[in-house]
């Protein structure tokens, strides 16, 4: 009987599994409803890849995007494995084809959007199929808790409970807290959860704070100009924010895609294919593209404005570096970013209350990050209940400035805070803060005889910028707490023990970024003459066959065969992440190069 170890090997070239992926593979082949919670570019599509193909009879994929869909699927047929897709770009005649296919068995796995199972006939269909797992893919979408709530998405969970055949059902996803995970479990009756962990250890995370819009376009044009080499994704907030950056980049001479759902469909998919096949070296985009995209050989994601959500910001920076080699993101931030997002939150379909304060306190928590002076990476870790090292490469591990205590000036922030909801009970915002504290009350908040406290002024010498950034600091680390509809600011528990003299507070000096700098990333580790080489053979096949490149060979896979040199098709399939099929299909065009290169 064939094993999960051998259909590694075999089909997808690897000779272990990585972390969670046997766990959550034994889990659904012991026939119990399972959680998988795994990284993005942690390799979640192996784990229902690989019970699929040992199992008899078939595997439908539940996917939120046509795009998505058709990404697995082209990666499967490009490793050997039957799969195909149901969805509403297809031609009846065409779809039709493709449901005798499946009734046949010519498939062992297809995919469907959640509204397919909606489809009386289609539903009626499924349940005649010998059909063995049903998987949900993204299925954080499920939670009301989680950040791209679809509540479309719940009928189909109904529905894939109610099919006669009983399949098993298995869900994934590469962002829940513990909120979400304990939703989830409930929502889909899960047996079983296997979590393997958020850290990326191969991402570099900055932030850069503080930039003007046109020092964030110079900063940007400057990033990438240093990266000739690279791919990258740009995240703008609005649609007109990608049209207006991916001209300015165009102009500067830089090969640069957008992408939008202001687009028709054909602009997009032309974008989307642009961006596969590399003849982009960047694309600009609103949060709308990604979900759908697997290309491993993303080097950076920078962030042209702060996302709404950790849950956001978290799945859309870990698509660089898939491939395991080392990537990088960075984040643009200014407090003007804050007031976009609230934008969006007031003019949002569903204003329902609850929903509508979920959304206002993962903004808050997203804010507080931007402030914190912790390990960034770590800081996302712990919000996703989980703890880890500090990364030792994101943009406050290696913050040289000094260590200074400001414990004084902390003792002022918090007396004002506490100051003024005693004169005027209630809690005040951040910007009302800053106000009273460097004397500058507005006409309009006279009324309040804020004026009149010990207090008021008492940070008179501070920019607001600066003293902005020290409150946000407070409030990131745990000083200051923030709630209701206005953000109102109010002492925490940790705050008291400062104010009593029990707690110090320590914070390296606040330096606002005025002009676009340099990027401090470390040098790639990808690239080498024989690579580059290996590159443009695959450049080649890319082209020959119609696919994108890293559906020929990764960059990992290139810098895998560019260390190991092998010289038979033999010692090719000892390279990691080079199956069967591969090897026959593509083998010998690049033995012939790592020949030639070697003379």
């Amino acid at each position: 009987m064939t094993t999960a170890q051998e259909i590694l090997k075999t089909v997808y070239g690897y000779d272990a599994f990585r972390s969670g992926q046997e766990a959550i593979i034994g889990s659904v082949m012991a026939g119990n409803r399972t959680l998988g919670i795994m990284p993005t570019g942690g390799g979640k599509s192996l784990t229902y890849q690989i019970p699929a193909l040992l199992q008899d009879g078939l595997t439908m994929v539940v996917s939120p995007l046509i795009s998505l869909m058709k990404n697995q699927v082209d990666e499967l047929v490009a490793a050997g494995v039957s799969a195909t897709m149901i969805n509403s770009a297809l031609e009846f005649d065409e779809m039709q084809e493709r449901i005798y296919d499946i009734r046949k068995g010519v498939y062992k796995l297809f995919f469907v959007a959640p509204e397919r199972l909606e489809d009386s006939y289609f539903y009626e269909l499924i349940q005649t199929l010998d059909l063995r797992l049903v998987v949900i893919d993204e299925v954080h979408v499920l939670s009301q808790w989680g950040h791209d709530f679809r509540p479309s998405y719940l009928s189909a969970v109904g529905l894939i409970d109610n099919l006669t055949n009983r399949p098993n059902v298995m869900a994934l996803t590469a962002t829940a807290t513990e909120k979400v995970q304990s939703d989830l479990e409930r929502i889909l009756a899960i047996d079983k959860t296997v979590k393997t962990g958020f850290a990326r250890a191969n991402l570099a995370i900055k932030i850069e704070k503080g930039l003007s819009d046109a020092d964030k376009k110079k900063y940007i044009i400057n990033y990438v100009k240093a990266h000739p080499a690279d791919v990258g994704i740009i995240y703008a907030g609005t649609r007109k924010k990608v049209d207006e950056l991916a001209e300015t980049l165009n102009a500067a001479g830089i090969s640069a895609g957008r992408y939008h759902a202001g687009m028709t469909d054909v602009a997009r998919e032309a974008a989307q294919n642009g961006f596969l096949y590399d003849e982009f070296q960047v694309i600009v985009a609103t949060n709308a593209f990604g979900m759908g995209i697997n290309k491993t050989n993303v080097r950076y994601v920078l962030h042209l404005s702060m996302p709404g959500s950790i849950e956001a910001y978290y799945q859309e920076i870990g698509r660089a570096g898939r491939d395991g080699l080392p990537s990088e993101t960075v984040l643009l931030y200014s407090a003007r970013d804050i007031a976009l997002q609230r934008f969006f939150i007031d003019n949002s379909d569903n204003q329902d209350s609850d929903y509508r304060h979920n959304e206002l306190k993962k903004l808050q928590e997203m804010t507080a990050f931007a402030a914190t002076q912790m390990c960034l990476q770590r800081y996302i870790i712990q919000y996703f209940g989980e703890d880890m090292a500090d990364c030792g490469v994101c943009t406050n591990c290696t913050d040289e400035r000094e260590l200074l205590d400001v414990t004084v000036d902390a003792q002022k922030v918090l007396s004002n805070v506490v100051r003024m909801a005693q004169l005027r009970e209630g809690t005040y915002s951040r910007t009302q803060v800053v106000n009273v504290l460097r004397g500058k009350l507005p006409e309009k908040m006279l009324w309040t005889g804020f004026d009149a406290l010990s207090t008021y002024g008492l940070m008179a010498s501070w920019t607001i910028k600066k003293l902005s950034s020290f409150v946000d600091y407070l409030v990131a680390d745990g000083y200051l707490d923030v709630a209701g509809e206005y953000n109102g600011l109010s002492v925490s528990n940790r705050g008291v023990a400062v104010l009593k003299g029990e707690e110090t507070v320590t914070m390296r000096e606040i330096h606002v970024v005025e002009q676009a700098e340099k990027s401090r990333a470390s040098k790639k580790t990808v690239g080498g003459d024989l690579f580059e080489l290996l590159r443009s053979e695959r450049t080649k096949f890319a082209k020959a066959l119609a696919i994108p490149p890293f559906m020929v060979f990764s960059d990992q896979v290139l810098m895998n065969l560019a260390d190991a040199q092998p010289q038979s098709l033999s010692d090719m399939l000892n390279v990691s992440g080079i199956g069967q099929k591969k090897a026959d299909q593509f083998g010998q065009a690049f033995l012939d190069v790592i020949a030639s290169y070697r003379g």
